[in-house]
C-alpha cells in the first residue's frame, strides 16, 4: 500500500520583485532562485544584512542583495549549480552555507547571525529544509501519478486512457527523481527509497522497485511497508513463494510493533490473501480476507475479494453480501463495475 507522508502545504512565496541577475542566457524558466531569512540569536529579524551569493562551479560570478525589515531576502535568476551564500552585518558578523540551486522553486537558506559557533546546527537546518521541500515535491508527483493511473475524473479531465497513462508514468518518473535527490541529501532516508520503489512499482519496473525496497529495508530492518512493497512486487511477477515470505515478514513485524505498526499489519494480511488467491489457495485466501475485515471493517477491497472467494465456492448469499458491502464502501472503486455486474447476474 502506498505510504505517503501526511499532507503538507507547499510553500507560498512572496512577490518575487527583487533584482534578477542573468548569465549569458535569458532568465525565464531555465533559472533557479534562493530565498531565506536572517535573524539574530533571539530570533529577531535582521534588517539590511548583506547577502552575498557566489557561484562555485567554475565561473566567476557573484551577486549581492540585502534583507528587508522582516529579515527576508530573495534572489531570482540564478543558473542551476552550487553556490556559497554568505549573510553578514558589521555588528553581528557573518555566516555562510554551501547551497545547490536547481530549476524551479527557490531554495531556502536561513541564517542566525551573532550567536556562538552554530554553523553546524544551522547547516543541518538548511539540509532539513531542503529535504522537506524535495520530499514534498516527490509526494505531490506520486499522488498525481496515482490519480492519473486510477482514472480519477478530476485528474484525467479530457485525456484519453492512453494519454492519462503516459502522464501518470511521467509523474512517477518525476517522483523518482525527487525522492532520489532527497536520498542524496540524507543518505539514510529509508522513506525516500521506499517511495522510489513504489514509483517504480507503479510503472511495472519490478527489478528497480525490488532494489529500492531492499535498500529501504537495509536502512530500516523493521520497515513493514517496505516488506509489503516487496510482497506486491513478487506477487506481480508470480513469485508466490518469495511474495509469501515477504508478506509474512511484514505481518510478523507489524504484530511485534503492536499499535505502532499502523496499517502495515492489515496490508500484510491483505497481501497474503492476494498471494494465496493467485496461487489457487482459495480457503487460505478467504481466511486472510476475513481477517482483514475483522481488523479493518471498512476495507473495501477485502470485501470484494472475499465476495470472489465465496463466488468461487458457489456461496451465493455470502457473495452477494460482500459485493453489496463493497459497493457501499467504494461506489467508484476499481472493482465497482465488476461487482455490480456480478450482482446483476446472480440476482437474475
Amino acid at each position: 500500500m502506498l505510504r505517503l507522508i501526511s499532507g503538507r502545504r507547499l510553500l507560498v512565496f512572496a512577490l518575487m520583485a527583487m533584482v534578477a541577475v542573468s548569465f549569458a542566457a535569458p532568465v525565464f524558466a531555465q533559472t533557479g532562485a534562493l530565498k531565506g531569512k536572517v535573524v539574530d540569536p533571539k530570533g529577531k529579524p535582521v534588517d539590511k544584512a548583506v547577502i552575498l551569493i557566489e557561484y562555485a562551479d567554475g565561473i566567476n560570478f557573484k551577486v549581492d542583495t540585502k534583507t528587508n525589515n522582516k529579515g527576508e531576502f530573495i534572489q531570482i535568476g540564478l543558473r542551476p549549480g552550487n553556490y556559497k551564500v554568505t549573510a553578514s552585518t558589521k555588528e553581528l558578523g557573518a555566516q555562510a552555507f554551501n547551497v545547490r540551486v536547481t530549476l524551479g522553486d527557490p531554495r531556502d537558506v536561513n541564517f542566525i547571525l551573532g550567536g556562538v559557533n552554530n554553523a553546524a546546527a544551522a547547516e543541518e537546518v538548511v539540509k532539513t529544509a531542503a529535504l522537506k521541500k524535495t520530499f514534498e515535491d516527490g509526494v505531490a508527483a506520486s499522488k498525481a501519478g496515482s490519480l492519473l493511473l486510477s482514472g480519477d475524473p478530476q485528474a484525467v479531465g479530457n485525456m484519453s486512457k492512453e494519454e492519462a497513462a503516459k502522464a501518470g508514468a511521467a509523474k512517477f518518473d518525476e517522483a523518482v527523481t525527487k525522492f532520489t535527490e532527497a536520498a542524496t541529501l540524507v543518505p539514510k532516508c529509508f522513506d525516500c527509497y521506499y517511495n522510489v520503489g513504489f514509483a517504480h512499482m507503479q510503472k511495472k519496473e519490478y527489478d528497480k522497485a525490488e532494489e529500492a525496497f531492499n535498500k529501504s529495508i537495509e536502512l530500516k530492518p523493521d520497515y513493514v511497508e517496505a516488506y509489503n512493497g516487496l510482497a506486491t512486487v513478487y506477487n506481480a511477477q508470480k513469485k508466490f513463494d518469495k511474495a509469501g515470505e515477504a508478506s509474512q515478514k511484514a505481518a510478523d513485524l507489524a504484530a511485534a510493533a503492536g499499535p505502532a505498526g499502523g496499517s502495515g499489519g492489515v496490508d500484510a494480511e491483505y497481501n497474503n490473501g492476494v498471494i494465496d488467491w493467485n496461487a489457487g489457495k482459495i480457503p487460505e485466501a478467504q481466511a486472510h480476507f476475513e481477517k482483514v475485515i475483522e481488523l479493518k471493517p471498512d476495507h473495501a477491497e477485502a470485501h470484494y475479494q472475499l465476495g470472489m472467494a465465496f463466488l468461487n465456492q458457489a456461496k451465493m448469499p455470502e457473495a452477494i453480501a460482500m459485493f453489496e458491502k463493497y459497493l457501499v464502501l467504494a461506489p467508484q472503486g476499481p472493482n465497482a463495475t465488476t461487482a455490480a455486474g456480478i450482482l446483476k447476474q446472480i440476482k437474475k
